[in-house]
């Protein structure tokens, strides 16, 4: 299941890539107000979104945030892996963040493990497929 930061992070970034005019910066307010987002909430989103350098920001009157790459730059692989950690299920079949499972003898033997691979294969493949920019045109459409 995906978790309300993740969600709220996509959004939050999808926003910011509608709305954002050259060096303007979307305010965080602004975008918490129009995805429905506690302003608390989204500033922690926010800061992890920019200490992975999706986001820029500025403080004080006439700050907020702006995106530090093309929206058609930013994989939503990416994004999920900063937000959500392992695109895999179970740490069993994760490509970056492998982990043996206790109860299992032998991996290539347990019809957990298979189905687990190709769900994690498939959602990679949409993952790696979709962009911030992919985001935007369908919610525009």
């Amino acid at each position: 299941m995906l978790s309300r930061k993740t969600k709220y992070g996509i959004k939050a970034l999808t926003y910011i890539a509608r709305e954002q005019r050259e060096d303007a910066l979307v305010q965080i307010g602004t975008i918490a107000e129009s995805e429905n987002i506690s302003q608390k909430f989204l500033e922690s989103i926010m800061l992890t979104l920019k200490k992975a350098g999706f986001v820029s920001s500025r403080k004080g009157k006439g700050g907020g945030y702006q995106l530090r790459r093309e929206p058609k730059d930013i994989k939503m692989v990416e994004v999920m892996r900063v937000l959500e950690g392992p695109v895999a299920m179970l740490p069993c079949v994760s490509l970056n963040y492998y982990e043996r499972c206790a109860d299992c003898k032998d991996e290539d033997a347990c019809a957990v493990h298979s189905l687990m691979i190709q769900i994690r294969d498939n959602t990679l493949l949409v993952l790696e497929k979709n962009t911030l920019a992919d985001l935007v045109a369908a919610a525009s459409s």
